[in-house]
């Protein structure tokens, strides 16, 4: 081969042949074979096999490598997150989460207390009787 001409699209000759594609009816016709149908000598040879097949062996530094990836992922978390003290003070991230906790609690039980007051304001039929509504009109 010298050239190679590229044609562009659409400019393919027409005298293709096309394959047919079978059908399915075509494709069911032929029973499915499995292992447990085949012949009584691809069994012997498959038992011939097995038998002379050594047993998957394992090597150890494969084996060992998650211990020690694991224990050197330890040792930078330990490095990059060293404890603070003794065992008996508290982590920083659970002070962190124990002040989240207190501040929601405080802005729920707000919450509550406010829309107490507007129910209560409703029934009476006074605005006034609600505190700081005026300050509470609008929100970001």
């Amino acid at each position: 081969m010298r050239t190679v001409r590229v044609l562009p699209a659409g400019a393919a000759p027409t005298s293709r042949v096309t394959e047919s594609v079978p059908t399915a009816a075509a494709m069911s016709e032929a029973p499915v074979k499995t292992r447990e149908m085949a012949s009584p000598g691809f069994h012997q040879a498959l038992a011939a096999h097995r038998a002379v097949m050594p047993g998957r062996r394992v090597d150890p530094g494969i084996a060992e490598a998650p211990e020690r990836q694991t224990r050197a992922m330890r040792e930078l978390s330990a490095r990059a997150f060293p404890e603070t003290g003794s065992d008996d003070q508290t982590a920083p991230i659970e002070v962190a989460r124990l002040q989240r906790r207190r501040e929601a609690d405080a802005a729920r039980a707000a919450a509550l207390r406010r829309a107490r007051a507007e129910r209560a304001g409703r029934e009476a039929g006074t605005v006034a009787a609600v505190p700081g509504s005026a300050a509470l009109r609008s929100t970001a």
